[in-house]
């Protein structure tokens, strides 16, 4: 149904030419202080996209987010002590 995305961190020399990042994904947020964009592209063109983004001369550097990779699911083993505030 849905295709598998992966993010990445652009970081650009100038956030104006960030703009143009469009046409290889969808550009989720661009900061204008820090000089970053991130991104989110299809993950089965991965590496040709990044390929792609080293050729552009307002690109610094490129880094992957793991975002996908952080677990999301969180458990306690602690037991539940609002039994004890209860008045």
């Amino acid at each position: 149904m849905f295709r598998e995305r992966t993010g990445l961190i652009v970081w650009v020399s100038d956030p104006k030419s960030a703009r143009h990042l469009d046409r290889f994904g969808t550009v989720h947020y661009i900061s204008k202080r820090m000089n970053y964009a991130v991104m989110y592209i299809y993950a089965d063109r991965y590496e040709e996209t990044v390929r792609q983004l080293q050729k552009q001369s307002f690109v610094r550097k490129i880094e992957r987010s793991y975002r996908n990779e952080i677990k999301t699911e969180y458990n306690s083993n602690m037991p539940d002590k609002t039994r004890f505030y209860t008045y």
